[in-house]
């Protein structure tokens, strides 16, 4: 059993940085490890990968195109915490951001989560405004 619990959203200018926590209780996967990622949803708009991590196993971090070169996903107190700092926010990048976990498999775990993660958080409100 996982349990995952967000913190850090809030409201702020464009240009600016924040940071998003998942709290992560639970392992799935020893093997293949834990992957954890955030995405995004918006009201009308299907949820949307942001960026993913493996907790054990080999490790790796992966990214959409949206986030790559302006977000950064990490593992803080051995994968007991799972950030992701946004920079350079943008409008377009308001939404609810919800951590995920599943078990980490050969795939990309941005791949496996955006169709098999198991648990899920509650989510936090990332509100930016030009």
């Amino acid at each position: 059993q996982v349990q995952l619990v967000e913190s850090g959203g809030g409201s702020v200018q464009a240009g600016v940085s924040l940071r998003l926590s998942c709290a992560v209780s639970g392992y799935i996967s020893p093997t293949a490890g834990t992957c954890v990622g955030w995405f995004r949803q918006v009201p009308g708009k299907e949820r949307e990968e942001v960026a993913a991590t493996r907790i054990g196993g080999w490790g790796g971090t992966y990214y959409s195109d949206a986030a790559l070169g302006r977000f950064v996903i990490s593992q803080v107190n051995a994968g007991n915490t799972v950030d992701l700092q946004m920079g350079s926010l943008k409008p377009e990048d308001t939404g609810m951001y919800y951590c995920a976990a599943g078990a980490g498999s050969w795939r990309s775990c941005l791949s496996s989560l955006s169709s098999e993660a198991e648990y899920w958080g509650k989510g936090t409100q990332v509100t930016v405004s030009s």
